[in-house]
Formats: C-alpha cells, structure tokens, sequence
C-alpha cells in the first residue's frame, strides 16, 4: 500500500481508523500521521457542512479517530488540532 497515497486519502484506502491501527505495512509514527490526515479531512468536511457546503458521503466520525490514535500514543492528541474555524479536541 502506497504510504503517499494513505496519507493524501486515508478515506479512500481505509473503511475505518480500525483497519489503519491493525495495517501491518505502517510503522507506529505512520500510522499516527495517516489518523492525523483523517482528522483534518473530517474537521474540513464538517467546517464546509457548517457553512452550507454540499460534501458528499457521511465521513467517519472524529471520535473513532481520535480513539485511534490514542490506542498509538498513550495520550490524547492536542497538539495536532485542526486550523480550522472548530478548533482543536
């Protein structure tokens, strides 16, 4: 699997932030920067929804994805909030 191409659209290489934790072809850190990158697609999806914009398809919950990531790190991820209108967790 094309690491470049899971961290550009995870959405489109995994159904859930499950299937990125239990990918055997990622390290720890890649795997925390590809639920990083899905963060920041659902935090820009929901901004856009926010504003009247049509984004398509129900995306994945950001709770998943920041349990995700917390099962990788120990911690909750504050330091990686999303520079959008939302704000971090």
């Amino acid at each position: 699997m094309d690491i470049k191409q899971a961290l550009l659209h995870p959405e489109e290489m995994f159904l859930t932030p499950k299937e990125v934790l239990d990918h055997s072809e990622f390290t720890k850190e890649q795997k925390i920067e590809i639920l990083r990158s899905w963060a920041y697609e659902v935090n820009e999806c929901t901004a856009a929804e926010d504003e009247g914009m049509i984004v398509g398809d129900e995306p994945i919950h950001l709770d998943a994805i920041h349990d995700a990531l917390h099962k990788l790190t120990g911690t909750s991820d504050v330091e990686h909030g999303p520079p959008t209108k939302q704000g971090g967790i």
